[in-house]
C-alpha cells in the first residue's frame, strides 16, 4: 500500500472513530417481547433440497426475502453429511475439553472475569482458535490438533467451500447477475480467502455483564456457521430487537458480510448479530467465512446502482481493495459499519486501487 494511501486511511479512521464513539448502539436487552418471539419463530429456514423440483421458484423468493430483509437463514438438506457433521461436532468439543477448557480456566481467573460487577465492553467470554484454507491451508501447523481432527476439519472445509460457491450463485440469480459475478469479484490475483473460527462458549456466571462475543457486523462476504444446537446463544438484531437464531439439528446458519452489501448496493444487507453467554451448557460455533482475496477490488455491481446515482456518476458504496477495509474493520469491529463506508469512500480516490489485480 502507498504512504499517501496509508496516510489518507489513518486520517479517515481517526476522523470517524470519533463519531463512532457518539453513535448510540442497540440496547443490550437480554429478555424477549412477544413480538421478537414471533421473528424467531418465522426466522427463515431453507429446505435445499427443494431447489431441485417443482418447488424452486418458492425456495429461490425465500432465499431472497431472507437477503432482503433479515440477513440471515438457515439451511436444511443442504448436502453435507450428517455423519461429517457429528463427527467433527464430537473432535471440537473434544478437543476443547482436552486442550483449551484449562488455558480458559485460567484467563478468566488472571482477569477476575467471575467477580465482575460492571458490564465489561473490551473482550468477550468465548475459547476460539483459526483455520486458514484458502489461498493457502495452515491446518498443518496449528498445535495441539490430533491427526484425525486435522483430516475431518479439511474435509469438513471442502464441503463448505463448495456450498458457499453455490450460494454465492444462487445469489447472483435473484440478484439478476450473471452466474458466476461474485465469485469473480471476490478472485483477485489468489483467488478467495477462506478460513474457520472455530468457538466454544463455556458457562459463564455472569451473563448479564459479559458477551459471548459483542455485536457486530462480519466484514466478509459470506458466513457459514455450524452451530450448536443444544446451546443457544446466538442472536441478530431485526427491528430493532434482538431476535434467538434457533438451534437445528445438522442445519448451516448463513449470514451475508459487509462485502455482499457493498456489491449488491445495498440491496442485500450485513446484520449487527451477537453471542450471549449461557450460565450452564458449552456452546460450539464453526464459523466458516468464504471473503474476497487481499487484493480483490470490491464496488457495487454495474447492474444493481440505481439510474439516477448511476447518471450522477457515483454509487451509494464505495469502491476499495478488501485488505484495506479489513485494516480498518480491526480497529472498529464492534462499531457501526456505515463509518466504516464512509471513510473506504473518502480513500476511493486512491491512485493505489488501479494498480490492484482483479480476475
Amino acid at each position: 500500500m502507498h504512504k499517501t494511501s496509508q496516510g489518507k486511511q489513518a486520517s479517515a479512521l481517526s476522523s470517524f472513530c470519533v463519531r463512532e464513539k457518539e453513535r448510540e448502539q442497540p440496547k443490550e436487552k437480554q429478555g424477549f417481547t412477544s413480538a421478537s418471539r414471533e421473528k424467531m419463530e418465522n426466522f427463515p429456514v431453507i429446505n435445499m433440497e427443494n431447489l431441485n423440483g417443482e418447488q424452486r421458484a418458492i425456495t429461490m423468493d425465500k432465499i431472497k426475502d431472507a437477503c432482503e430483509n433479515w440477513g440471515f437463514f438457515e439451511l436444511v438438506n443442504h448436502g453435507i453429511p450428517p455423519e461429517l457433521m457429528d463427527t467433527v461436532e464430537r473432535m471440537t468439543k473434544g478437543h476443547y475439553k482436552k486442550c483449551m477448557e484449562q488455558r480458559f480456566k485460567e484467563l478468566v481467573a488472571s482477569k477476575g472475569l467471575e467477580y465482575v460487577e460492571t458490564e465489561v465492553h473490551d473482550l468477550d467470554w468465548e475459547s476460539t482458535f483459526h483455520l486458514k484454507h484458502l489461498p493457502v491451508s495452515n491446518i498443518s501447523q496449528i498445535p495441539d490438533l490430533d491427526d484425525d481432527y486435522r483430516k475431518v476439519m479439511k474435509e469438513f472445509a471442502v464441503k463448505l467451500e463448495k456450498l458457499a460457491e453455490e450460494l454465492m450463485d444462487l445469489l447472483c440469480e435473484n440478484l439478476g447477475l450473471e452466474k458466476d459475478y461474485l465469485k469473480k469479484a471476490f478472485h483477485g490475483s489468489n483467488g478467495p480467502n477462506f478460513g474457520t473460527k472455530v468457538s466454544n462458549y463455556p458457562p459463564c456466571p455472569k451473563p448479564d455483564l459479559i458477551k459471548g462475543l459483542r455485536a457486530h457486523t462480519d466484514a466478509g462476504g459470506i458466513v457459514l456457521l455450524f452451530q450448536d444446537d443444544k446451546v443457544s446463544g446466538l442472536q441478530l438484531l431485526k427491528d430493532g430487537q434482538w431476535v434467538n437464531v434457533p438451534p437445528m439439528h445438522h442445519s448451516i446458519v448463513v449470514n451475508l458480510g459487509d462485502q455482499i452489501e457493498v456489491i449488491t448496493n445495498g440491496k442485500y444487507k450485513s446484520v449487527l448479530h451477537r453471542v450471549v453467554a449461557q450460565t450452564d451448557g458449552n456452546r460450539m460455533s464453526i464459523a466458516s467465512f468464504y471473503n474476497p482475496g487481499s487484493d480483490a477490488v470490491i464496488y457495487p455491481a454495474p447492474a444493481l446502482v440505481e439510474s439516477k446515482a448511476e447518471e450522477a456518476g457515483e454509487a451509494a458504496y464505495p469502491k476499495f481493495a478488501f485488505e484495506d477495509y479489513m485494516k480498518l474493520y480491526a480497529a472498529l469491529k464492534f462499531q457501526a459499519k456505515e463509518p466504516r463506508f464512509q471513510a473506504m469512500k473518502a480513500m476511493e480516490s486512491s491512485p493505489n486501487l488501479e494498480s490492484i489485480a482483479t480476475a
